[in-house]
């Protein structure tokens, strides 16, 4: 888990960068209603996570480098003997202030009356504006009672996007960020062998699913997004998500699924037989994928730009593509006029945190971001014959495979998080 201690620094580095002439609010996720009175299972804000580490809604942190009577200021919920009855225990201000390691904690209720005399003199407000329109509202309202107050306060002339000071710090996972990834890779990983053993020709899809949700919340996990369970041709859609249709033999399954472990995500894709056995087709395009993925992990390290790896995973794809007549012509035409993409439309990994797709920048100064210890990516090549793609033979049509895998920058070989879950052919291969 990640320390008070931890929570604390991060904070503290933010406030630095900021300024002392600065103030940041950040403001917990709302909790949102799925229908009628029901509402979503709550998930924390990931940029208010980072920063306090507390788990409820309607609070508010603010941070105010260099006030003398405490830098670090929250906002959230009271103890409410009658609302704790139906919704259960809130941790409330005196808690927050002992274990989440703040300066000072008032209501949520009180906020209008405290935290406008806060800004007051700032310089600069960071927050995330546009982001959600109840909180812009109300932090206008505040500036607009700054402008009127005692003949106009002194109010901040320029609201900064926090997420610039911010993202980048998240880019950087720390020991104990790692090690909570590692558990979110373990429980996905248990989640995917889970799914191989019971993937046979008649089970639906949604029982496949079923199996690997049962695995993550019998270790405590929660799905860190919807998992893709695809059968056959409906592999070939990027997010498939019906999860709805019942496996047939002779194709192949495609699941894509992570867990998330105290808000860090795993991520993980497997493509595998569901009889058993490789067509030839299947082998040959399942062949070139994994040289892909092995080419483009070997770019994952650091000096090396982000791109490094897709640029990889690229070539590796149009000249096996090239060379099984999926492709006519050369790789290096196919790659300068972008026609493998027919097979392989998206891009070979992303970010990886507490979000899937992880916040900060893959480029700089309009130039691909240099990889650097500390930074998670996946890894993610893949080849989709459209069912309808006329140009490619029937035998190859409605194929679609991906492997994807969560590595993590060294200073020596890429770490592969979530190795133990089997890639080889002959691992995926099964007889009766």
């Amino acid at each position: 888990m990640i320390s008070t201690a931890e929570f604390a620094r991060r904070r503290r580095e933010l406030m630095h960068m900021a300024g002392e002439d600065a103030v940041l609010l950040v403001s917990a996720a709302p909790e949102r209603m799925r229908n009628a009175d029901a509402p979503w299972p709550y998930r924390q804000d990931s940029d208010f996570h980072y920063l306090t580490g507390f788990p409820e809604p309607e609070a508010v942190l603010a941070l105010l480098p260099g006030r003398a009577h405490g830098e670090v200021v929250l906002f959230c919920r009271e103890r409410d003997v009658e609302r704790e009855r139906w919704d259960g225990e809130r941790i409330g201000t005196d808690r927050a202030v002992k274990e989440f390691r703040v300066d000072d904690a008032f209501p949520i209720d009180d906020i209008d009356d405290i935290l406008p005399g806060m800004i007051e003199g700032r310089a600069r407000v960071y927050c995330h504006f546009g982001r959600e329109p109840d909180f812009d509202a109300r932090l206008l309202g505040w500036m607009r009672r700054l402008r009127t107050a005692r003949g106009g306060g002194v109010v901040p002339k320029d609201l900064v996007a926090l997420g610039h000071l911010l993202h980048d710090m998240r880019l950087f996972k720390s020991r104990d960020e790692l090690a909570l990834m590692r558990q979110a890779a373990d429980v996905a990983s248990a989640a995917h062998m889970a799914a191989m053993a019971m993937a046979r020709p008649g089970v639906a899809e949604y029982e496949v699913e079923g199996e690997m949700l049962r695995v993550m919340r019998s270790r405590g996990a929660v799905p860190a997004f919807p998992p893709t369970v695809a059968g056959g041709v409906n592999a070939c859609v990027m997010h498939y998500q019906a999860n709805r249709a019942t496996l047939r033999a002779g194709d192949l399954l495609l699941i894509d699924a992570g867990a998330e472990v105290e808000c860090y995500a795993s991520d993980i894709t497997r493509t595998f037989p569901v009889n058993g056995r490789f067509s030839n087709e299947q082998r040959a395009l399942y062949d070139i994928v994994l040289e892909a993925q092995h080419a483009a992990i070997e770019q994952v390290r650091p000096g090396r730009s982000f791109g490094a790896a897709h640029d990889a995973a690229v070539r590796v794809i149009t000249e096996g593509l090239c060379a099984l007549g999926l492709i006519r012509g050369g790789a290096d035409q196919a790659i300068a006029d972008g026609s493998y993409r027919t097979f392989f439309p998206s891009k070979t990994g992303h970010w990886l945190g507490l979000d899937v797709h992880d916040v900060g920048d893959y480029r700089i100064d309009g130039e691909p971001r240099v990889l650097e210890e500390g930074m998670v990516v996946t890894v993610e090549p893949g080849i989709y014959v459209p069912p309808g793609e006329t140009g490619v033979a029937e035998r190859w049509r409605g194929i679609g495979i991906r492997i994807e895998d969560d590595v993590a920058v060294t200073r020596a070989a890429p770490d592969i998080l979530t190795a133990s879950v089997p890639r080889g052919m002959d691992a995926l291969e099964w007889a009766d």
